[in-house]
């Protein structure tokens, strides 16, 4: 089975229901709609539950709409939002950079 890391933070918001929504950029996964994913902590590698893929959308960083950050967290601006993508992925991250928008939910 396929597995997602979140950082630490995220997850209470995964368990309540507040993000169902996550962004990955050069998806080695293949991550595709109707995936059942464990759901990980990315700092402990703990499973905290199982998620199924609802939607999946590609775009370009530089083409987010506000509707698009609905179940998924925001940033301050725009340049904390490449800042945190560099972080994860490196300086490769830049407004051509595609990411795929993964809507999931809970499986009980």
């Amino acid at each position: 089975m396929k597995t997602i890391k979140f950082r630490s933070h995220l997850i209470p918001l995964i368990l309540s229901g507040k993000k169902n929504s996550t962004w990955r950029l050069f998806d080695d996964k293949n991550l595709s709609l109707n995936d059942e994913f464990e759901i990980q902590e990315w700092e402990t590698g703990k499973n905290f539950g199982k998620a199924v893929i609802i939607k999946v959308e590609e775009k370009k960083l530089k083409d987010l709409q506000d509707s698009d950050f609905e179940g998924h967290e925001k940033y301050e601006s725009e340049e904390k939002m490449y800042e945190t993508y560099r972080k994860y992925y490196g300086e490769k991250v830049n407004p051509d950079t595609i990411v795929k928008m993964i809507d999931f939910e809970l499986i009980k």
